[in-house]
């Protein structure tokens, strides 16, 4: 339809300029996350990605499985499309190129089908389309019923050797799509965004590309980071960090749920990207041999990144072990991931004042909100000569009077006496 003429119909109707990088950048992203699929994937440049399908259908469980996925992922993506199959990649696209949905296994079903589409499957300059035209030919079939010597003659050997491509009398080789090391994918905003929570239906899109790209290379991210572009100032960065490399894309979803929750546009947003620079390998997660009943134990990963998107990365940090022996410069807080070491104190509590308190001795025993009955030790700590700070105790694990579970030390240097140090969960 002209363009006029839509606006006659649609006066509110939005015209934009046709933008083909913008358009190559899209079939990229498209053939990266449909590169989980199958192993071997090709561009048909400018508006079509093939599939080399035969060797994933039972992966899949079948081809109406595959095509289902294969339509949910797009229609996430915020693409409609047209899905086609057939023997050969020339009669594949051609079908979906003319709004077929239809699946030819056999290539001796090819010809019929094939000559009922019509001539501008070829993509043919319109000169020569207007010549065919000019002599009553407007489908494939009605070409192929013309002497080949004479179409070769007027309109070349192209028309012809593409429909030999289609029918599998010619090879066609194709050159298989390779996804990139990194990850990067922008959309433009139909109009510019205020609210930050707004921003989350589309960049859910481009977080749907990401996990089939990440699929595609059997590898996961531990940090993706989205970009808000604005009009007058510079780019918005908004990090999310995982503890652990995955690529469940809900999962990143609710992570980035969290982050803008409460998050405060400096200016309208009008284009986001999405960037994951590192990309590790992936280990797949074994099934086992019969279902387990109740719902599978939740990931502690997940939990420690939601905390993260929503309080910030400082606000949450897990405890690392230092090869230390006094208790209150043994453990320091790092990073959840950090290399723990292997140390064997004996029983400590998970509790520990910021400083130890002094309790009394009555009659030679201590004394907290009662007397304490000592049930296990002495352990004896004695170290930090070398720094200046130098210790020398004998730790007691105590109960209460209210049975609570307590770990005092008598400090047998200096002036002496009992403390309370930790008390046991």
């Amino acid at each position: 339809m002209a363009v006029q003429a839509a606006l006659a119909l649609a006066p509110a109707l939005r015209v934009a300029p046709r933008d083909p990088a913008t358009e190559t950048e899209a079939l990229l992203g498209v053939a990266g996350w449909a590169a989980q699929f199958a192993p071997g994937v090709a561009l048909e440049f400018p508006d079509g990605v093939l599939l080399e399908v035969s060797g994933s259908l039972k992966l899949f469980g079948g081809l109406e499985s595959l095509l289902g996925r294969l339509r949910r992922g797009l229609a996430e993506m915020g693409w409609s499309s047209v899905l086609a199959g057939a023997p050969t990649p020339r009669a594949a696209f051609w079908l979906a190129w003319a709004g077929k949905q239809q699946f030819i296994g056999e290539s001796a079903e090819l010809e019929p089908v094939l000559a009922a589409l019509p001539l501008e499957v070829l993509r043919c300059n319109d000169e020569a389309l207007a010549a065919f035209e000019a002599i009553g030919v407007r489908t494939l079939g009605e070409l192929r019923a013309l002497p080949r010597e004479g179409i070769a003659r007027r309109f070349g050997q192209g028309p012809l050797a593409e429909l030999d491509r289609a029918l599998g009398r010619l090879s066609d080789p194709r050159n298989f799509f390779v996804p990139p090391a990194r990850f990067g994918a922008a959309l433009s905003l139909p109009a510019d965004v205020t609210q930050a929570e707004a921003l989350l239906f589309a960049a859910r899109r481009l977080i749907i590309q990401l996990a089939g790209f990440l699929a595609a290379r059997s590898g996961g991210v531990q940090r993706f980071v989205l970009s808000l572009r604005h009009r007058d100032k510079a780019a918005t960065e908004i990090a999310i960090g995982l503890v652990a490399p995955s690529r469940d894309a809900e999962h990143f979803i609710l992570l980035l749920r969290e982050r803008l929750f409460n998050f405060t546009l400096a200016e309208p947003v009008r284009e986001i990207s999405l960037r994951a620079d590192d990309v590790v390998p992936l280990a797949g997660h074994n099934l086992g041999l019969r279902f387990e009943q109740g719902k599978p134990p939740g990931q502690w990963e997940h939990l420690v990144e939601r905390l993260r998107a929503r309080l910030g990365a400082d606000a949450v940090y897990g405890l690392v072990l230092r090869a230390e022996h006094r208790p209150e410069r043994a453990v320091f807080a790092g990073e959840l991931d950090s290399k723990q070491l292997h140390l064997d104190f004996g029983e400590r509590p998970f509790w520990l004042l910021d400083r130890p308190k002094r309790i009394a001795e009555i009659g030679a025993v201590p004394h907290h909100k009662g007397p304490l009955e000592l049930l296990a030790g002495p352990e004896r700590i004695e170290s930090g000569w070398w720094d200046g700070d130098d210790v020398a105790r004998d730790y007691f694990v105590a109960r209460t009077q209210s049975e609570a579970l307590v770990w005092i030390y008598r400090e047998w240097r200096g002036e002496g006496g009992w403390y309370l140090h930790g008390v046991f969960a």
